[in-house]
């Protein structure tokens, strides 16, 4: 074929039906917009990188490339993930009140691939995932993903609501309840221990599986620990508990894990088996050496230190920041502070004058399965310091001049 009758049209790009529904996160897009550091960002939930141990980690990585475990290190590993590490997260599980052994866990490549696996191993096409309103993005493009529909719940100050949330197992008969019950993502509302019970009781009740996302309860600035929905007496084989190193140690790890019960994990084995074979064996082995040698309670501590007072001082700000009429949560912990405007403000309007002005929010539509909230919007407080918080929220107070 010469050059003359080579066809000079493209193939037609044919993607999967499924991604037909799936949209891109805006918080992620919003990073690569707020990376100039001029800009001011609320907008990602990011720990604070002033934070992270780099000394100790890189301590904790020295030492397993030096030693006589390197080469272990660098070659394939099981799928359940590295023994070492689910033995010493077993321990902080147990010791926050989730008694958990190390068979209990499966290693993933960050909490976020854990969702990926359920929804590969629980979810057909059109099954009904419940989630509460707002709720994690990300949680939902993972569920659209699998071809599931999702159902939404309200919810208030102390959780979503049991009566309502009844009411829709009752009518949609669901496979899957999605939670993020401690210092939620984008809310930062916390369900109460006694919705808790009640949650757990309706899972039993409902034959239903719970997904416990648990990323934030060790950031707590006031109040006492409400213990993991998964240890309610009535969860007993019906809820996954979902953790993260990405808050409390480095998101760049991208380590994570589910515990699952016995009779879900061969499953779960084999989606990840199918997914990755095992997440990074150096970095699961870096960070159980890295446990193995922190004092991590004492840097949990630091953290809670410094979040408080930024937490602290963006709520004092607030008054000022954002028109009469406007509300906010208050939250007793986690990275996020959620706004609502008066009247029919729609934020993603406001985003691109708040851009303008070198300071960034993330608009609370895209949070909303259904219907959407179009005047609200998310504040991450965790990675300003609170000067820049003064300042950044001052510009955001002056869109409404």
């Amino acid at each position: 074929m010469t050059a003359a009758t080579r066809p000079t049209t493209r193939p037609t790009t044919r993607l999967a039906a499924r991604m037909g529904g799936v949209a891109s996160s805006p918080v992620r897009e919003l990073l690569a917009l707020t990376a100039r550091p001029e800009v001011i960002s609320f907008a990602g939930g990011l720990p604070a990188p002033e934070l992270f141990d780099v000394a100790g980690l890189r301590s904790a990585f020295d030492h397993v490339l030096t030693g006589p475990t390197a080469r272990r290190a660098l070659q394939y590993a099981p799928t359940e993930g590295d023994v070492d590490l689910r033995t010493v997260v077993a321990a902080r599980m147990t010791g926050r009140g989730l008694p958990t052994a190390a068979g209990d866990l499966l290693v993933t490549t960050g909490s976020q691939q854990a969702l990926a696996l359920l929804a590969t191993a629980l979810l057909d096409p059109g099954a009904v995932v419940v989630v509460e309103e707002p709720t994690y993005l990300a949680a939902l493009q993972s569920f659209q993903l699998s071809g599931a529909r999702i159902v939404s719940v309200p919810g208030d100050d102390d959780g979503v609501d049991p009566v309502a949330l009844a009411e829709v197992i009752a009518r949609e008969r669901p496979t899957l309840l999605y939670l993020v019950p401690t210092f939620a993502n984008p809310t930062g509302r916390t369900l109460s221990a006694r919705r808790r019970t009640l949650v757990a009781e309706l899972a039993a009740a409902h034959d239903l599986w719970v997904i416990e996302d648990d990323p934030y309860s060790e950031l707590r600035y006031r109040g006492d620990a409400i213990a993991p929905l998964a240890a309610e007496p009535a969860a007993e084989d019906r809820v996954i508990h979902l953790g993260s190193f990405s808050k409390i140690g480095a998101p760049g790890l991208r380590l994570g894990w589910l515990r699952a019960p016995a009779h879900l994990m061969p499953a779960l084995v084999v989606a990840k088996q199918a997914a990755d074979l095992h997440t990074s064996t150096v970095d699961q082995a870096g960070a159980a050496r890295w446990l193995a040698t922190t004092d991590l309670d004492r840097h949990v501590r630091t953290l809670c230190d410094v979040y408080r007072q930024r937490r602290d001082t963006m709520l004092a700000e607030l008054p000022m920041a954002f028109p009469a009429g406007s509300t906010w949560s208050d939250p007793d912990g986690g990275m996020f502070v959620w706004v609502r405007l008066p009247g029919d403000a729609d934020t993603a309007d406001l985003l691109p004058r708040a851009l303008e002005r070198d300071v960034a929010f993330v608009p609370g539509a895209p949070f909303f399965p259904g219907e959407p909230d179009r005047s609200t919007l998310r504040l991450s407080f965790t990675t300003q310091p609170p000067d820049r918080i003064v300042e950044g929220l001052r510009r955001l107070g002056g869109l409404w001049d």
